[in-house]
């Protein structure tokens, strides 16, 4: 028992991130790796340990997926002030490293495409392998990769050029809002730069549009703290930013850059409006 310990502990590191990027969330990706030691206890041998146990996590994390969807559940906040300040074993930075727009993207893929994403892609497990899992033809399985993987790369009508600058553009802002820099800000926004925003995304009695660069800037620096769950991506072809505290979208930029600076963003956080963005990586 000590050894087969031994050899599960070497592969929980690699079982906890196959589980969150199926599940986006640690403590559930913590429980997927504990059921699969609970099963491995409950079984007299194992030839390939690794493969056995990345397909016994894959189908609990396929159960969760299909659970998650057949409750359609709803967002509960649009963004508590809690989950910006706490950090739950960790979760910040496991999605840091994993890449936000990342869980967004896969977030939004049906639970068979994610697995099959997941497992060939991420972790290039092959598709012989991954059609047990699915409960499909490894041809099937292909072709359940190859739709995710569509859906999450995208495309711009932008040309390439135009794509990288208004890229460098927007990474310069965040980067200026994260750090609460405000001659950084004041560099990156055009002098007449106007944000408007749903009013699920302020604060009571705040305005939903404000003009000019320095009340923009001055904004920003408040609710800069936001921007630590913020990562580029495309969101409608164009480049945006997306907000995903623990990987979940609240809050989207629809951001619009002319020259080297940004000339106007719309902050989007009504539950409908952000299901109707097509949202993909940058």
């Amino acid at each position: 028992m000590d050894d087969l310990a031994a050899e599960f502990e070497a592969e929980r590191g690699r079982l906890r991130g196959l589980a969150y990027r199926m599940l986006g969330s640690a403590a559930e990706a913590d429980d997927a790796v504990q059921e699969a030691w609970l099963r491995l206890n409950r079984v007299d041998a194992v030839d390939n340990l690794a493969a056995w146990l990345t397909t016994v996590v894959s189908r609990v994390c396929l159960d969760v997926l299909r659970s998650r969807k057949a409750r359609r559940e709803e967002p509960s906040e649009v963004f508590p002030e809690p989950v910006a300040e706490a950090d739950p074993a960790g979760e910040a930075e496991l999605a840091d490293s994993v890449g936000r727009a990342l869980l967004v993207v896969l977030d939004a893929l049906g639970p068979a495409e994610r697995i099959a994403f997941v497992l060939h892609d991420l972790f290039a497990v092959p598709f012989d392998r991954i059609a047990p899992v699915l409960d499909r033809t490894p041809v099937a399985a292909k072709k359940l990769a190859s739709r995710a993987r569509q859906r999450i790369r995208g495309s711009s009508p932008l040309p390439a050029a135009d794509l990288a600058r208004h890229r460098r553009v927007v990474d310069a802002f965040l980067a200026a809002a994260r750090g609460g820099d405000l001659a950084a800000l004041l560099d990156v926004l055009a002098p007449d730069v106007v944000r408007r925003a749903d009013a699920a995304a302020l604060p009571a009695g705040a305005a939903l549009e404000v003009r000019g660069a320095r009340a923009v800037a001055e904004e920003t620096q408040v609710f800069g703290k936001r921007a630590r769950f913020a990562a580029t991506a495309l969101v409608d072809g164009a480049v945006g930013v997306v907000v995903a505290p623990r990987g979940r979208l609240v809050l989207a930029l629809a951001v619009t850059v002319e020259g080297e600076r940004v000339a106007a963003y719309e902050v989007v956080a009504d539950p409908a409006r952000l299901a109707a963005l097509h949202v993909t990586l940058a």
